[in-house]
């Protein structure tokens, strides 16, 4: 009996380690030197590097990144470190899927969006969804401020008509939802998104599979419970670390006490729900380890 039971324990964790794994990220970009007028910088391109490699050792069946993946999309030089973590990635067949940032499309949208497009071609400016293990990822531009009239609406047509497509077929379990604006956050430097309020978050809670909204653009870790559904916000992919007001009502982050400077999510399915990890890297910068976990599902 007890070496059945051992048996049993070893195969449940060979299960889980087995697992397809998705990793997300978000604000990878190395900082401009106007931003370290105002914050503080600690080894950010070291921190952007280390991610890379974490995520690389992991495997895993995708690799996600919600915008501000450089400082300036339009700059070849801005993508050199970039290009090179994304080479390994296709060395080691680990597909990566972006959505734009603010810092792609500054000073020039058109320029840094074709930039940005040669790097991930699966990108959709009316948006786009990857399939993994059955859960559906996808991801919306957020930039309303650099998008026509025409284009906004088209991508909302569009993210509505897919949440209920997704809802509607029985090959997806979980649906995440992706941008890089965050509707809710306590950063001191960057305003909760209205705009991503009204246009995304409406379809995301109506969703009957929809479990998980992801964000950045605060760079920090914060969790946010909204009519009964989760939103993270993970810019923790090496821009400078933002300050936080004091947690309130309004913005009530339930993960008050987890701030790590650099940090990803590491997302893997068990059943209905999905299993989400935060990797922190140390404050000595000398390994990752698991800082945070919590669990969502229908």
């Amino acid at each position: 009996m007890f070496i059945l039971l051992v048996m049993l324990a070893f195969a449940t964790r060979l299960s889980a380690q087995n697992r397809p794994v998705m990793a997300f990220a978000s604000d990878t970009q190395e900082p401009m030197w106007v931003e370290k007028i105002f914050l503080r910088s600690n080894h950010n391109l070291q921190a952007t590097k280390m991610i890379f490699k974490d995520v690389d050792s992991l495997r895993p069946k995708a690799f996600f990144i919600l915008g501000d993946v450089v400082s300036l999309g339009k700059s070849k030089k801005a993508w050199k470190n970039i290009d090179r973590y994304l080479e390994q990635t296709v060395k080691d067949s680990i597909p990566v899927y972006a959505t734009l940032g603010n810092h792609e499309v500054m000073f020039n949208t058109d320029k840094g969006t074709v930039n940005f497009r040669k790097r991930f071609p699966a990108y959709d400016p009316s948006g786009y969804a990857v399939v993994i293990d059955s859960v559906a990822v996808v991801l919306l531009n957020s930039n309303f401020g650099q998008m026509p009239v025409e284009a906004i609406v088209k991508q909302d047509k569009w993210y509505t008509a897919k949440l209920e497509a997704l809802d509607a077929d029985p090959a997806v379990k979980l649906v995440v939802v992706g941008c890089h604006h965050s509707p809710y956050t306590n950063s001191k430097i960057v305003s909760p998104s209205t705009a991503v309020r009204d246009n995304f978050v409406p379809q995301f809670i109506k969703s009957k599979k929809a479990v998980l909204f992801l964000s950045g653009h605060s760079h920090n870790f914060e969790r946010y419970q909204m009519q009964g559904k989760t939103f993270l916000v993970i810019g923790g992919g090496g821009g400078l670390h933002q300050p936080l007001k004091a947690n309130n009502a309004a913005m009530n982050d339930m993960a008050i006490q987890y701030k790590p400077e650099f940090h990803y999510l590491q997302i893997t399915r068990s059943g209905e729900k999905l299993d989400i990890t935060s990797r922190r890297l140390k404050p000595d910068f000398s390994a990752f380890d698991d800082g945070y976990h919590l669990q969502v599902g229908q």
